[in-house]
């Protein structure tokens, strides 16, 4: 019995699937904020108590002069630390695998600066680094280390046996194992820790900031939060906030996209389904 090939009526199927990840959270989007401006007119709500979603706008451009700046600043922390991150993680686990003594010796302390929380080492930190920029892009790098570093080292360790036993068997130097099995095995797990650490730099930095109370020029968001906050300025907060909230987003959307490109041709978790 011949077997009929699949239907051209499953492309726009998965349009229409794409389509619908776009369209219903815009709409509930929309909904939500429909009803928060409804409900904060009709029981006129004072906008220092609860601010509405217009006014939030309004104060979001009014006041893009002074959160625009601290969005670069809290961008630049974020950044780099991320960067440095993925480098020294990537290093680490490398060097982890490929000696079992230093993963004995070094991943109980990666673990360790994992499980303290940043706000408590935080102070300690600005006590001994005498740049405050400095101070808070240690904290989150410190945050967005350990993700990367542990899926990397799951990664590498997660390579298939046998294919292992066939590069021994060609007599492969561990040089090249590396570069030609493990690295690419362990891609997908790279971009796993990719996403996982971009969000958690973000936070790192704004909570860092906080701990460090960081003010003038050279500050971000975070102490734009607390300054509109001891203000009473509301409508500020919610405006940095939404700023926040949409850098989030916007690092979510970017790591998520150069995870797919790197993967899309070949593995399984970014590959469509025929049937």
């Amino acid at each position: 019995m011949a077997i009929e090939p699949a239907s051209s009526d499953e492309t726009p199927g998965l349009g229409r699937s794409r389509l619908l990840r776009v369209v219903v959270p815009a709409v509930m989007l929309g909904l939500t904020l429909l009803a928060w401006e409804v409900y904060v007119r009709v029981n006129a709500v004072p906008p220092y108590i609860l601010p509405a979603p217009s006014l939030v706008a309004q104060t979001l451009v009014k006041d893009w002069g002074t959160l625009y700046p601290a969005l670069l600043v809290t961008l630049r922390i974020t950044f780099s630390a991320l960067i440095l991150a993925l480098i020294g993680g990537t290093l680490l686990a490398v060097l982890l695998v490929q000696s079992k003594w230093v993963e004995l010796a070094l991943y109980p302390y990666a673990v360790i600066l994992q499980v303290t929380p940043i706000v408590a080492i935080a102070p300690l930190i600005l006590v001994y680094v005498s740049s405050t920029q400095a101070a808070i892009m240690i904290c989150a790098f410190l945050v967005a280390f350990f993700p990367i570093l542990s899926n990397m080292v799951q990664g590498l360790k997660s390579v298939d046996h046998n294919l292992l036993n066939l590069y021994d068997l060609y007599g492969a130097s561990r040089w090249q194992q590396l570069r030609l099995l493990k690295l690419p095995a362990a891609l997908p797990y790279f971009m796993t820790g990719l996403k996982i650490g971009g969000g958690l730099s973000l936070i790192a930095a704004v909570v860092a900031e906080f701990a460090a109370g960081s003010a003038g020029a050279g500050s971000g968001l975070a102490f734009r939060l607390l300054e509109a906050q001891y203000r009473l300025n509301i409508p500020r907060l919610f405006a940095a906030l939404v700023l926040l909230s949409a850098t989030g987003v916007a690092i979510f959307a970017l790591t998520s996209v150069v995870a797919w490109l790197s993967l899309r041709r070949w593995h399984e978790s970014a590959l469509a389904r025929e049937n």
